[in-house]
């Protein structure tokens, strides 16, 4: 098997990432990434709005397009595919990264593989890290960077196996029996963990993304203060509820 270069572009939510990766038969190797975070925006207002999301998102990737290829060392000519998120996520970022997409993939004549955001979680967690030193010469300007190169999972040593996703808007249990063969064990019935940590920041003032905020100011109270509710512990199945506890 040949090495195969892509590039890869997601824009689901309120960040916009751009990377080159090269694929080679049992590994995959980061050669150049960019990601830009919106959270200092939406954090005036309390949350994302989908189209301020759109808009960031419109503005800033062109320049990390440049700044990936130029990383990269890598030519449009020597892509294989360009890859890009087609969902779940907020429908008017979205369309900013697949639009991108097929711009650049008719300009280039290159194929266009959709990738799903919830898989790309999966399998973000499936792979390993072979070393987190590693380093490459850049073979346009010759700096040395850091890179990322990862081992992808064998089928027989790697399944079955269990994802938990918690992401954003997305709360579920997964069960993998082989590559991209899933059956969903549970989900959220009502809000997401995610949307549910930043409802109560924003109740208790602590402000934007509510996650974190949270996170930090627990560490400081007293963990037996409430009896926070277990929702749905006594149901034959593995769904989760989230609601009650904003």
């Amino acid at each position: 098997m040949s090495d195969k270069y892509f590039l890869a572009i997601e824009t689901s939510c309120d960040e916009t990432a751009v990377a080159i990766v090269r694929h080679s038969k049992d590994a995959i190797l980061v050669l150049g990434q960019a990601v830009a975070s919106q959270i200092d925006i939406h954090a005036v207002i309390g949350g994302v709005v989908p189209e301020v999301a759109a808009r960031e998102h419109v503005t800033i990737l062109p320049s990390l397009l440049r700044t990936v290829l130029k990383e990269s060392g890598i030519k449009p000519a020597q892509l294989d595919a360009i890859a890009v998120t087609v969902g779940p996520g907020l429908m008017p970022a979205l369309v900013i990264g697949v639009t991108a997409a097929q711009t650049l993939a008719y300009s280039w004549k290159k194929p266009i593989i959709p990738i799903h955001h919830l898989e790309g979680h999966i399998y973000s967690a499936l792979m390993s890290q072979v070393n987190p030193n590693t380093k490459t010469q850049n073979p346009t300007n010759q700096r040395s960077q850091p890179i990322h190169e990862f081992t992808i999972p064998d089928q027989h040593q790697t399944f079955p196996a269990l994802a938990l996703i918690v992401s954003g808007g997305h709360t579920m249990l997964i069960q993998l029996n082989h590559h991209l063969q899933y059956n969903v064990l549970g989900t959220t019935r009502d809000d997401a963990a995610g949307e549910a940590f930043d409802k109560v920041g924003q109740l208790l003032n602590l402000g934007y993304p509510g996650g974190p905020a949270v996170s930090r100011a627990a560490t400081k109270g007293n963990p037996a203060a409430f009896a926070f509710p277990r929702p749905m512990i006594k149901n034959n199945d593995f769904n989760f509820s989230f609601s009650g506890l904003k």
